[in-house]
């Protein structure tokens, strides 16, 4: 159920053969994204259970479980940037249903991610792809 985004991160994660280049291309997305603004970076934007600083802003256009699903996401380090990225890509676009039926850890380990990432970054990523779902859920009622 990946986004044609999340899709075009897969086709290119087969195509790099080593993690250093994975690595690589992961904090590129991250420098890609838009940054947030500073006004929202705060208590209820944060993300919870993060080593790195996160925050992830949710954006739902409509009402009841066919509202469209999107956020604005930041970090203070460079690959968890990369990491919100990947969550965009992933989730941005869809109804905020569809965000509950994503098997996040299932595509999330398409592109290697679980084998390379510090127990603290997995962690963090969880904790992301939580909030993600429990926002779109609070939004589906």
């Amino acid at each position: 159920m990946a986004s044609p985004a999340f899709e075009e991160i897969a086709e290119t994660f087969e195509f790099l053969d080593d993690w250093e280049d994975r690595y690589r291309h992961v904090i590129e997305l991250g420098r890609e994204m838009p940054p947030l603004d500073e006004a929202f970076r705060v208590p209820a934007t944060k993300v919870d259970g993060c080593a790195s600083q996160v925050w992830i802003l949710p954006r739902i256009e409509g009402s009841g479980p066919d509202a469209t699903f999107d956020f604005q996401g930041e970090s203070d380090a460079m690959i968890v940037r990369g990491l919100i990225a990947i969550l965009h890509a992933l989730y941005s676009g869809l109804s905020v249903a569809e965000v509950g039926r994503v098997d996040a850890p299932a595509e999330l380990a398409r592109l290697g991610l679980n084998e390379h990432l510090s127990s603290q970054r997995s962690n963090g990523l969880r904790a992301m792809v939580e909030r993600i779902r429990k926002v779109a859920a609070e939004a589906a009622n």
